[in-house]
């Protein structure tokens, strides 16, 4: 037995519509009647689970979960944001790890985008 890969992330909100209209305007995420959409990996992406404590400051307290994409070319991500005034909530990091930067959709979750 094992683990595939991620199953998916689901959550509520107030209104459906207008949060299927942002993740598409923002992020390119199209939604299906079902309101949601299925990714298919390839060899050059993974996928992190990682747990983090009750108090750790990487997003927000409030905020159980955090969503991460996997993404190329992130300074072109960056002035995708710029144009349609979307905030960097905090400061693009880069390590070891790669580059990060972060969002928040409409409902004040944060959004974390990565690439390698």
């Amino acid at each position: 037995m094992k683990i595939k890969g991620f199953g998916g992330v689901f959550w509520r909100t107030a209104d459906i519509d207008a949060l299927k209209k942002w993740y598409k305007e923002v992020l390119g995420l199209s939604m299906d009647d079902w309101s949601g959409t299925i990714f298919t990996q390839d060899q050059e992406s993974e996928i992190i689970f990682s747990l983090f404590k009750k108090d750790n400051d990487y997003f927000p307290k409030e905020q159980a979960v955090m969503l991460n994409f996997q993404v190329e070319q992130i300074e072109s991500w960056i002035e995708h944001f710029k144009k349609l005034d979307i905030p960097i909530v905090k400061e693009p990091e880069k390590s070891e790890y790669g580059t990060f930067v972060w969002i928040s959709d409409p409902d004040g979750r944060w959004i974390e985008l990565w690439e390698k």
